[in-house]
């Protein structure tokens, strides 16, 4: 994969954001209390789980799908719950975006947002592969964006 896609798909990214924040309000539902207070809710705990995510990444956060060449795989902290925790923060924040535009055009923009984040996941996934021979086993049991049931045995 080129810097070029890596830089293509962040500017995917940030525009599919953008586009959530101007989108004109809907009425697709009731914009009143309820929404309001759900939505914050949903940018908050997205906003929380994205800034989490790159603390725990420390000096191994990049914007680009690529692993930078000096950088650790980090399986710790809510890397433990989800391998892209940030992407999982920026789509719980676009979905509260989603729940106070109430428009169709801000749910498309929402699943084209989780399109282009499920297309970075896959790049940065298999060169994280590539790189790091335990990513594999961690990767099987370890949710994409969200957490999987975790089952003790019986």
């Amino acid at each position: 994969m080129t810097d070029s896609t890596g830089w293509a798909l962040v500017g995917a990214q940030f525009g599919a954001i953008a586009a959530l924040i101007v989108f004109p309000p809907g009425d697709v539902w009731d914009r009143g209390l309820v929404a309001g207070v759900i939505a914050a809710a949903l940018v908050a705990a997205g906003a929380a789980v994205a800034i989490a995510g790159g603390l725990r990444l420390g000096p191994s956060l990049t914007p680009l799908p690529t692993p930078k060449d000096d950088g650790i795989l980090v399986t710790t902290g809510i890397y433990a719950w989800v391998r892209h925790p940030i992407y999982s923060g920026v789509l719980l924040l676009g979905l509260g975006l989603v729940v106070w535009g109430a428009s169709i055009a801000h749910m498309i923009g929402w699943a084209a947002l989780w399109l282009i984040l499920n297309v970075k996941a896959s790049i940065e996934e298999k060169l994280l592969q590539e790189r790091y021979g335990d990513y594999e086993p961690y990767s099987q049991k370890t949710g994409r964006l969200f957490p999987r049931p975790r089952y003790k045995g019986v």
